[in-house]
């Protein structure tokens, strides 16, 4: 009798199949949109926490300057720890942090400790805004990356497009501090969602060890790079123009045209569908149009829309139509070249695609928090909004001639997900 043998069996794993693109933009917009939800939900509030907390206008928005401060710090340091240790780690450590500085809140006595867990607030929603961009890094470039970071902007839109109203909704039932604690349980949900349903997008041959020094080395790398550097300016002096105008739209709409907090929200949001139209025309514009050419005409439509909102505010032109329909304008821009330029930046450094996203991140929040207090200083009205506006975009014009210089790039190659 002949004896057989059994041939053993190797258990070998199959890696999760990817979740589809929309999927993807769908969780990753989720954690992006905690920064523009911190931002943008209390701002009908404003006005009501200067009074509760006895302070001006200009120390309240300070406080706004501080979550854009702890977006910039964050970002430096959760990028380069996502390189090191992964995306998913640290990206629910900061979601935690942020859930516990949005409760805290709850017991915030005055104006100076608020800011302090505004900053907090910030550098755990900074978790989001930096490992989201790296995921795409990490799973797209080129014109591929730019569409998906298009898509992206399509959920990440929808904050700014529903925090207003959803803010000034929530005053209706209770005060601002009730504001912050449906943030709090919306990243308690985003928990959640990303210890279930995100898988890792960096596996652990790709991951680059981390270190005050090679932090270091490796944002020094990213310096010496002249075209990578001015995109960064680029995106960042974009979004200044963008914080000009939530640091000062609810004291230019509620003090100097009258609107209540609910009107407020709502055209804000309406002000905010402007922009993610612009970021759902930026795929199909690229099937025409390389990132470069997008992205300069993005800044240049800002920067004159910016100059006839200086000039129709300044002389009292059009009253709010005439200062709401030049700022929609400066929001479609703005949407046309948000997209593009980290897609054009990222693409160069796909080796350190978080300490890359890191560094871009802290320079467009880091911007903004410079920018913020300015339209306060400015005088809180419509032409130093438009004022604050038309400065940024123009300066960001010189960067891109001067530096960048969008004619000289290469095409980004296209790659497939991962």
């Amino acid at each position: 009798m002949t004896a057989t043998r059994e041939t053993p069996t190797i258990a070998v794993e199959v890696p999760a199949a990817p979740p589809s693109r929309a999927v993807l933009a769908l969780v990753l917009g989720a954690f992006v949109a905690v920064g523009p939800l911190t931002i943008d939900m209390y701002l009908p509030a404003l006005p009501t926490i200067a009074e509760d907390l006895a302070t001006t206008p200009s120390t309240v928005q300070l406080t706004l300057t501080g979550t854009l401060v702890g977006l910039a710090l964050g970002q430096l340091v959760l990028g380069p720890l996502s390189d090191a240790f992964g995306r998913r780690g640290p990206l629910l450590a900061g979601t935690a942090l942020y859930a516990v500085a949005s409760l805290l809140v709850l017991l915030a006595p005055n104006i100076a400790v608020l800011g302090v867990l505004r900053v907090l607030q910030g550098v755990g929603s900074a978790a989001g805004a930096v490992i989201a961009m790296a995921v795409v890094r990490d799973l797209f470039t080129g014109r591929a990356a730019a569409t998906m970071l298009s898509r992206l902007f399509l959920v990440l839109g929808a904050a700014p497009v529903l925090a207003p109203t959803i803010g000034g909704e929530l005053l209706r039932f209770t005060s601002w501090r009730g504001i912050f604690v449906a943030l709090a349980a919306y990243a308690g949900l985003l928990l959640i969602v990303g210890a279930l349903g995100l898988r890792e997008t960096l596996p652990p041959e790709r991951r680059v060890g981390t270190g005050v020094t090679g932090t270091l080395r490796t944002y020094r790398a990213l310096l010496r790079d002249r075209t990578y550097v001015g995109l960064v300016l680029v995106a960042g002096l974009t979004m200044a123009g963008l914080f000009s105008y939530v640091s000062g739209s609810s004291f230019v709409f509620q003090r100097e045209f009258g609107l209540d907090e609910q009107q407020f929200g709502l055209l804000f949001g309406a002000g905010a569908f402007w922009l993610i139209a612009a970021t759902q025309l930026n795929p199909v514009a690229l099937r025409f149009w390389s990132p470069e050419h997008v992205l300069v005409a993005g800044v240049a439509i800002g920067a004159g829309a910016g100059a006839v909102l200086v000039g129709l505010a300044a002389t009292g032109t059009g009253g709010l139509l005439g200062v709401v329909l030049p700022l929609w304008a400066v929001l479609f821009a703005a949407g046309l070249a948000l997209p593009n330029a980290p897609a054009l930046a990222l693409s160069r450094h796909g080796e350190s695609a978080g300490a890359a996203a890191a560094l871009l991140g802290a320079v467009q929040f880091g911007v903004g928090a410079a920018v913020a207090p300015v339209v306060g200083l400015l005088g809180n009205d419509a032409a130093a909004m438009g004022t604050v506006v038309v400065a940024a975009l123009l300066v960001a014009i010189a960067v891109l001639v001067v530096v960048v210089r969008p004619w000289q790039l290469p095409e980004p190659q296209d790659a497939v997900p991962a």
